[in-house]
């Protein structure tokens, strides 16, 4: 017979046990409030109902599309600026034949701990493929609290992922995005700011002591997002960073107080029709939003926006051509209702004749 002692320690245990399942998956609470928020009202259905993803990555390796997002928990941690209450320390990788197709998990593919130089916060990861080897990119904060991007790689594209010992050389801030062109040259794009601490860095250097998202000049430039040409094992930078470029249609650079078209973070490129179309999030306006250049490297010329907001703070979205046709995957709070717990969703996305994309309305109006 169990002492009392140890019958309270198993009961601790277990209820530990429970809370800790019901903090990283939607409650039978959420699922209520889905229900009784009308879905008519969503555009699109969350892809993943037993957990909460967001910030969707999605590729198609070998006729199959994968999907890398984040994955949300709620740890208990109070809501900051810092994005703290943002807690993700593992990926899942899911997979589908099609958009239409039974979503398939293929479990964890990469934890904190799996990470050597990684203390906390696995954001918005990427995926890409070369020379035989999958690789995903995350960003992760070190001990010191400062965002770093890193890299680890697989032979299947479901993982799991080896992480490297270090993180990129040159690397900062969060949200890489890889492309790869046709002449096989791929590039990393990467930045946020906020909690993303894009605004820390200046000359290559961090500064604690800069909190703000945008430059205290509201008529300076917005601060820009930041690309480097991968080295063809595609585990370094092969140069320097830089700035993108985003410019109006009269060739001047976007400015800090224009929050309806200034970069904020979640940067993706897609080629059509022999153009690149830079797209991102514009943060606090809640825009997805896109510019177009005949270079990878830039510059962009703002065209518009091409979804308007989500339910939830914003979204963080890719786009992918699967079969014929373009899809953007994206997040929203249908599930939750809470900023920090989402739920990924695929709309299709259309290209028009003249090259616009047409606009994409998530919400009934």
């Amino acid at each position: 017979m169990k002492s009392k002692i140890e019958c309270t320690f198993l009961l601790t245990s277990f209820l530990a046990f429970m809370a800790g399942c019901q903090n990283s998956s939607p409650s039978t609470a959420d699922r209520q409030h889905a229900d009784q928020a009308d879905s008519a009202k969503y555009l699109s259905q969350p892809l993943v109902r037993n957990m909460y993803t967001a910030d969707p990555s999605a590729h198609v390796f070998d006729g199959r599309i994968y999907v890398y997002p984040s994955h949300d928990v709620d740890a208990g941690t109070p809501q900051n600026a810092e994005g703290d209450h943002f807690a993700m320390r593992d990926y899942h990788v899911f997979s589908m034949d099609s958009v239409n197709g039974k979503v398939t998990d293929h479990g964890v593919a990469l934890t904190v701990e799996d990470v050597p130089w990684a203390e906390r916060q696995l954001w918005a990861p990427d995926a890409a493929y070369k020379n035989g080897t999958y690789y995903l990119y995350f960003p992760a904060k070190g001990r010191d609290g400062i965002f770093r991007i890193g890299v680890a790689s697989s032979k299947t594209p479901s993982g799991p992922f080896k992480a490297e010992s270090k993180p990129i050389e040159g690397s900062y801030s969060i949200d890489p995005a890889v492309f790869t062109d046709d002449d096989g040259s791929s590039y990393m794009y990467f930045g946020g700011l906020s909690g993303g601490q894009l605004q820390r860095w200046k000359d290559g250097k961090y500064d604690a002591k800069a909190p703000d998202a945008d430059p205290e000049d509201k008529n300076a430039p917005a601060l820009a997002p930041k690309i480097a040409r991968m080295s063809t094992d595609m585990l370094r930078f092969d140069g320097p960073v830089q700035d993108v470029q985003i410019i109006d249609k009269e060739g001047k650079a976007i400015l800090a107080s224009d929050h309806d078209r200034r970069f904020f973070e979640a940067a993706w490129l897609h080629k059509y029709d022999g153009k690149y179309y830079f797209t991102y999030s514009t943060g606090d306006t809640h825009f997805l939003a896109y510019a177009t250049g005949d270079s990878p490297t830039g510059p962009f010329t703002y065209q518009g926006t091409f979804m308007n907001p989500v339910k939830g703070w914003t979204s963080h979205h890719s786009i992918v051509e699967s079969k014929g046709k373009w899809y953007l995957f994206y997040h929203d709070t249908q599930l939750s209702g809470k900023t920090w717990l989402r739920n990924m969703k695929v709309t299709e996305l259309k290209h028009k004749a003249d090259g616009s994309i047409q606009l994409i309305e998530p919400m009934e109006k």
